[in-house]
């Protein structure tokens, strides 16, 4: 795997192509932190989101190096042909370490992308020391009437954040409107959330949009229910595993988990810690400083 350095709109941000060295389209990764040799923890984002949902979190912790990829279908990633899942994603994350100098790292994920933490360390554990889940990584409950991941509407589920992939925007400020709306930044909106926004828009005014390729979500979103492969993965991990909990969900109302589901998964993780995170919501955790400084600290923790 090659990379190369591409231009960023913060000139304090390292945004580099990590590419197959074939005619295929680089993944992009937003690096934080110091220039050194240090392995770097690796952040992983979630279904419709991008790296840049890691700000928060990496002013947090200044001295550690911290790759934030953008994965395959989502903003500068977007190009990168499917099949997705999860695995597919693990595949490339696997080949990004490898680049980066290889080892056991810390790696964190966030919704989906704490899904993808568990798909990486399940196939390559030599690359995963420590897993961070962030509100994810554990199967979701199936709503009523469905048997498993292909009987759902992945769309409907995500609400805002999945219908905004299919409207256009005539500015970046109507853009921005649209977040500002979503229940869950009514009370907490800051200049975080709008970098994170911001890197998410393609096209050009007046007809910009998400740069989330709706295939990749619809197809990552149908591996969140617990599939064979995926619960034999947790149950193989033996690395340290922390997941951390909000107690409101996408639009600021009902949890993705409900309090004491994530301790029920000890039986197939044994080493699991589970951590409360108070007032916040599954996007908050990352955003504001009551989440963001948990999630750094247990980031922290190792390795």
């Amino acid at each position: 795997m090659t990379a190369e350095a591409v231009r960023d709109e913060d000139p304090a941000l390292a945004v580099t192509s990590f590419g197959p060295g074939t005619d295929e389209p680089a993944l992009a990764v937003t690096s934080f932190g110091p220039g050194t040799d240090a392995d770097a923890v690796l952040a992983i984002h979630g279904i419709t989101a991008n790296g840049r949902c890691w700000d928060t979190v990496a002013a947090l912790l200044p001295e550690r190096r911290i790759l934030a990829p953008d994965l395959r279908g989502r903003a500068r990633s977007n190009a990168l042909p499917g099949p997705y899942g999860l695995r597919r994603h693990a595949a490339d994350l696997a080949a990004l370490l490898e680049a980066d100098g290889g080892g056991g790292r810390t790696v964190i994920g966030h919704s989906m992308g704490a899904f993808v933490a568990v798909a990486l360390a399940g196939a390559r554990p030599d690359l995963v020391a420590r897993l961070v889940l962030v509100d994810g990584g554990f199967p979701l409950a199936l709503p009523p009437g469905a048997t498993d991941g292909d009987d759902l509407d992945v769309a409907a589920l995500l609400g805002p954040a999945a219908r905004r992939l299919s409207m256009e925007f005539a500015d970046e400020d109507a853009y921005l409107g649209f977040w500002r709306a979503h229940p869950a930044f009514a009370r907490d909106w800051s200049p975080a959330v709008e970098d994170y926004a911001r890197h998410d828009l393609d096209g050009a005014a007046p007809h910009l949009r998400s740069s989330t390729v709706a295939a990749a979500m619809l197809q990552d979103g149908g591996e969140l229910y617990g599939p064979e492969w995926y619960v034999e993965a947790l149950r193989g991990l033996r690395m340290p595993v922390t997941v951390l909990r909000a107690p409101r969900g996408l639009l600021d109302a009902e949890p993705l988990y409900a309090p004491g589901v994530l301790e029920g998964f000890a039986a197939l993780v044994p080493q699991l810690r589970v951590v409360e995170v108070h007032d916040v919501n599954h996007y908050t955790i990352l955003f504001v400083a009551r989440g963001a400084e948990q999630v750094a600290a247990a980031a922290d923790a190792g390795p």
